[in-house]
């Protein structure tokens, strides 16, 4: 490879490991595979995962320093792995059974813990796309604050939803707790994290006089997660989880609040 496309190459990974969404990748992997006869699958490829950002990171920022949620990625992926290759099988069927809970509580606790230290996880990830004279303003610690929260929030859904599933329906893989919900819940939380930046940005240019589009509103971050209503309506009937009317209606709902919103956006 030459030294332009090793440069290039470095560059695009770079680029893409910016993204706080990114480092999310071995919770959010873990949290939809885990379940019933999957946990060690799902360790397994959480673990890879970690271990692949992380090589990755440390090739494409020579020398740069360690981002806490790599440093809890790798720990606790770590430690899953080793206690489910030591559990004996009672332990083991627990752990099918709330590994999700467990991972989506220990990511609250992570963005909680965080923000109470005014060092929110997503501060690592926004400073290697910011000039860093803005590193040290107030606005930028509220921005990541808020974007941390939003995260924190969408892994609580998780683990509130996964409990009910499992403590009161005692159903793991129930569609709705299982599956529905906290999925939603994280899609919620990436199409925030690409939008609120972006409207930041946007309305700082304009209060400054700048050129530019208009800040995109809310309605340009809900449209998509309105038409997500087309699909999970569609799995209420494919799965016949729910009465037929409940899967038509949020398919219709999905369509005309998707098309209402784009229209205003």
């Amino acid at each position: 490879m030459s030294t332009q496309s090793h440069r290039a190459a470095r560059e695009g990974i770079a680029g893409l490991l910016e993204s706080p969404v990114v480092g999310m990748a071995p919770w959010i992997v873990f949290g939809i595979l885990s379940g019933p006869g999957r946990f060690e699958i799902a360790v397994g490829i959480a673990l890879a995962l970690t271990v692949l950002l992380v090589v990755a990171g440390r090739w494409s920022h020579p020398g740069s320093s360690w981002k806490l949620l790599e440093l809890a990625d790798l720990i606790f992926f770590t430690g899953l792995a080793i206690i489910g290759a030591l559990a004996d099988d009672g332990t083991l069927r627990w752990l099918e059974t709330y590994s999700g809970e467990i991972s989506n509580l220990a990511l609250v606790a992570i963005a909680f813990g965080s923000m109470a230290l005014h060092r929110p996880f997503t501060l690592a990830y926004a400073r290697e796309q910011t000039d860093p004279s803005l590193w040290d303003t107030p606005q930028f610690l509220r921005a990541n604050q808020v974007i941390t929260g939003v995260w924190g929030l969408a892994f609580l859904a998780g683990a509130l939803a996964g409990g009910y599933g499992d403590l009161v329906l005692r159903e793991p893989d129930n569609l709705w707790t299982g599956w529905v919900i906290p999925v939603l819940a994280l899609i919620v939380a990436v199409r925030f994290t690409l939008w609120y930046p972006e409207t930041l940005r946007a309305r700082a240019r304009k209060a400054a006089g700048e050129p530019g589009l208009e800040p995109p509103g809310t309605n340009a971050m809900l449209a998509p997660l309105a038409g997500l209503l087309v699909p999970v309506g569609a799995l209420v009937l494919i799965f016949d989880d729910g009465p037929w009317w409940l899967g038509g209606a949020l398919i219709v709902t999905g369509v005309l609040a998707g098309k209402a919103l784009r229209a205003d956006a």
